[in-house]
C-alpha cells in the first residue's frame, strides 16, 4: 500500500469520524507559536480556551497578562527568557511586597506593576485552568509570575530568577499546583502563597494547593505560606535562603494552618537578611510555624541551618509577633542535625503541640528530641 493510499484512508477515517459525532470544530485546540521578535501578548490575546501558546527559545522584552481560561503558556525551557520592557515605566506606589498586588487589580497594569506574567481573574469569577511552564522570568521589579483569583493554576518548570520581590506568587486562589520550579535570588520569597496582601482577613481554604519538587535557593525566604489552610508542601529542595519554609498566621479568623510539610530537604539556609516591618533579621531557619494550627511537619531532612535570629533553628514554633500562639501542630519523624541554636525550638506557649519520633541532637527546651 502506497503512502498516498495511507493518507487517503486516514482522511476518509477522519471524515467518517466527523459524521459520527466527532469533537466539534470549536473544541479543537490550537498551538500558536511565537518566535523571537514577535509578541507573546498578541498570541495570548488571539488564543482561545484550551489553546497553547508555545514560545520558542530567545529573549522577549515584555510582560504578559493571561485572562483566557484553560490557556497554556509554554516556553521551550530555560532558554525562553522573559524580561522587562525597558520602555515601560513601573508604577511607583511603594516598593514593598504589600504594594505589589495593588497594581495588578487591573490586568492591563501587569507591566506597570513590575510583574512578568500575570494570570488574573475577577472579583466575582476565578480564572480556571491556566498553565505556565518551561520558561525563565527574570529582572522584574516585583514578581516573575503572579496569579490572582485563579482556580487550578499550574506553574511548572519555571525559572524565576532575580526578581525584586517574589519569584512566583499567588493570592486569592484555589487548587493551584507549583511543581519542579526553580526560584533563585528573588528579593523576598522564591514562592509566595497568600490569601490576600492588602487586607486583613482570616485564612482561606486553598482546596488542596500542592507545592511539589521545587528548588528554592538564595531568596530571603524559600517558601512563604501566609494566612492559608489546606495545602501540601512536599519533596522540595530548599537551600541558601535566609529562611527555608514559613507558615504564617496572625490574629485573624479562621486561623492559618492545616498545612502538611513533608519529605523536604532543607539545607544551610544561612544567608543573612535584615529586619523588616513584619519580621526580625533572618538567618538559619529551616521550617518556622508562627500563629498556625493543626499542621503536620514530618519526614523532612533538615541540616546545617544556623543563626542568631529569634527564628533560627531546624524546626521552630514561634508565637506570632501579634501574640497569636501556634496550637495542635504535630512535629514527627523528622531527621535534624547541626542546626543552631537547636534542631527543635519551641518558644510558643500554645496548647497541644507535639514532638514525636524525631531524630535530633539538641532542642530548646530540652527533651523534645
Amino acid at each position: 500500500m502506497t503512502k498516498c493510499h495511507i493518507a487517503y484512508l486516514a482522511c476518509t477515517a477522519a471524515l467518517l469520524g466527523a459524521g459520527l459525532g466527532a469533537t466539534p470544530a470549536a473544541a479543537v485546540r490550537a498551538t500558536l507559536v511565537v518566535h523571537p521578535g514577535e509578541s507573546i501578548q498578541k498570541a495570548v490575546d488571539a488564543a482561545q480556551s484550551g489553546d497553547t501558546v508555545l514560545v520558542a527559545p530567545g529573549t522577549y522584552y515584555e510582560s504578559v497578562k493571561v485572562t483566557t481560561p484553560g490557556l497554556t503558556l509554554r516556553g521551550s525551557g530555560r532558554t525562553t527568557v522573559i524580561m522587562p520592557d525597558p520602555k515601560v515605566a513601573v508604577t511607583p506606589p511603594g516598593t514593598t511586597a504589600s504594594s505589589s498586588a495593588d497594581t495588578t487589580k487591573d490586568t492591563a497594569s501587569c507591566a506597570e506593576g513590575g510583574n512578568g506574567i500575570c494570570v488574573v481573574g475577577t472579583k466575582t469569577h476565578n480564572l480556571e485552568g491556566v498553565t505556565v511552564s518551561d520558561l525563565t522570568v527574570t529582572g522584574f521589579a516585583r514578581s516573575g509570575v503572579f496569579g490572582m483569583a485563579t482556580d487550578g493554576m499550574t506553574v511548572r518548570k519555571v525559572y524565576a530568577v532575580k526578581n525584586g520581590v517574589w519569584g512566583i506568587a499567588q493570592e486569592r486562589s484555589v487548587h493551584g499546583v507549583f511543581r519542579k520550579n526553580y526560584a533563585r535570588d528573588n528579593g523576598d520569597a522564591g514562592l509566595f502563597l497568600a490569601n490576600t496582601i492588602k487586607a486583613e482577613e482570616g485564612a482561606t481554604d486553598t482546596g488542596g494547593v500542592v507545592v511539589d519538587r521545587n528548588r528554592l535557593e538564595g531568596n530571603r525566604i524559600g517558601l512563604t505560606v501566609r494566612r492559608l489552610r489546606n495545602l501540601t508542601v512536599a519533596g522540595n529542595y530548599v537551600t541558601g535562603n535566609c529562611a527555608g519554609v514559613f507558615v504564617v498566621g496572625d490574629e485573624n479568623k479562621p486561623k492559618a494552618g492545616a498545612v502538611t510539610v513533608r519529605d523536604n530537604l532543607l539545607v544551610s539556609n544561612n544567608k543573612s537578611c535584615p529586619k523588616t516591618e513584619r519580621l526580625p533579621a533572618l538567618q538559619g531557619s529551616g521550617v518556622v510555624l508562627t500563629g498556625a494550627e493543626d499542621s503536620l511537619v514530618t519526614r523532612n531532612l533538615i541540616t546545617g541551618n544556623a543563626g542568631n535570629s529569634p527564628l533560627s533553628g531546624g524546626i521552630v514554633l514561634f508565637k506570632s509577633f501579634v501574640g497569636v500562639t501556634s496550637e495542635r501542630n504535630r512535629i514527627s519523624d523528622n531527621t535534624l542535625d547541626n542546626n543552631s541554636p537547636a534542631d527543635l525550638v519551641n518558644t510558643d506557649t500554645g496548647q497541644g503541640n507535639s514532638f514525636t519520633g524525631n531524630y535530633c541532637r539538641a532542642s530548646k527546651p530540652s527533651g523534645l528530641c
